[in-house]
């Protein structure tokens, strides 16, 4: 019985030895053969300087340099609306009159005292040289005469109040009420906005604050008119940083005069800063970003373990700076005239064999201007 197994032990352990030799024979056969890995088809280009101005850019709202909703400043009702919806109107322009029938008949009625109380007092005075009565009479009228003209004058500007004029010429928006609408003290009549020139309220971070400076350039564009760039200036600086943000309020002024700003509209800023930058200048699709450093493949001759030369790629880790459209600064890691691959990065290492096709190139515009935009 022990025999048996012996044998059949023998046996299998001859099998598995056998089959064993056989699969390292076929790994060394398999080992022996070439297997070199496809090169990798890529895009590429030579990196160029650029000199690049450098900017400041933020999001900012426009505003303007003189804005109000004019309100009743007595109470009364409207019997006249002088101008229509969005008119332009100039200053001291009559836009809104409220009835005034009784304060007019009091100013006559004061107009009448007036009248008969400077009678009195020139009589008085008359008198008083002649010495047929005394100084506290001739005081006494022409207080009556004062007081006359201050009645008058405090009737004619309750109806200066009913006349509701332009304190500045602009554009008048929606009216708010409707002739023969009664209207109280305080009560909201119709916007008024001078549109020209037009402030640029933006915010930007306070390590920004040793460049700004007043009267620098600013270009503003806004959605409305995408193709346009709205040139202005710098004209105020907050004095103080916002505590929860931790950025500086600023505001510029540019012009207006084709009326085609509107207040409340959404804008970009960019402040032009004085230094100009030569800067090396890549695609954005050039770029490995990775959490331990930024990186490039450059596109070099390279030799393989025998000695043959191929055409490969190195890493090299790079400093980024702004970016502007489909394009990035690098500000050090590659130098003008080095080749460097733009597309499929995601797929290169050290040392990787590579094919450049350059039939189809990626964006590479400082100013896109993308479809349906």
């Amino acid at each position: 019985m022990i025999k048996r197994f012996v044998l059949a032990l023998a046996a299998f352990a001859a099998l598995v030895v056998s089959l064993g030799a056989v699969k390292v024979a076929q790994i060394r056969e398999m080992a022996a053969i070439p297997r070199d890995m496809p090169p990798a088809a890529i895009t590429s280009i030579r990196a160029e300087t650029a000199v690049w101005r450098p900017t400041i850019n933020a999001i900012a709202t426009l505003a303007p340099v003189e804005g109000v909703t004019l309100a009743a400043d007595a109470d009364g009702t409207v019997v006249r609306i002088a101008v229509e919806n969005g008119a332009s109107v100039q200053a001291g322009d009559v836009l809104i009159e409220l009835d005034t029938s009784v304060e007019t008949a009091q100013l006559a009625a004061a107009g009448a005292r007036q009248a008969i109380a400077r009678l009195d007092r020139d009589r008085a005075t008359e008198l008083r040289a002649k010495n047929t009565i005394s100084q506290a009479e001739l005081d006494a009228a022409t207080a009556r005469v004062n007081q006359a003209e201050a009645d008058v004058a405090a009737l004619q500007a309750l109806l200066n109040k009913k006349v509701i004029r332009a304190p500045f010429g602009g554009r008048v928006g929606i009216r708010m009420v409707n002739v023969g609408q009664y209207v109280g003290r305080g009560a909201r009549l119709l916007p008024l906005q001078r549109l020209d020139p037009m402030f640029v309220d933006f915010s930007i971070p306070q390590r920004h604050l040793p460049e700004l400076l007043v009267g620098q350039t600013v270009r503003v564009q806004v959605d409305a008119y995408a193709d346009r760039s709205f040139s202005g200036k710098l004209t105020a600086i907050n004095p103080g940083v916002d505590p929860d943000s931790r950025n500086i309020a600023v505001q510029a002024t540019v012009s207006n005069s084709e009326d085609l700003l509107r207040a409340g509209m959404f804008a970009r800023a960019e402040i032009e800063l004085p230094e100009n930058a030569p800067v090396v200048v890549l695609p954005a699709t050039a770029i490995a970003y990775a959490s331990y450093g930024n990186s490039v493949f450059v596109i070099e001759t390279m030799k393989d373990a025998d000695g043959k030369e191929y055409l490969g790629v190195r890493q090299q880790f790079v400093r980024l700076g702004p970016a502007r459209g489909d394009q990035i600064a690098i500000l050090s890691g590659v130098k003008p005239g080095e080749e460097v691959a733009t597309s499929g990065v995601f797929k290169l290492r050290n040392g990787l064999k590579i094919q450049v096709n350059n039939r189809v190139q990626p964006a590479n515009n400082p100013a896109p201007r993308p479809q349906n935009t």
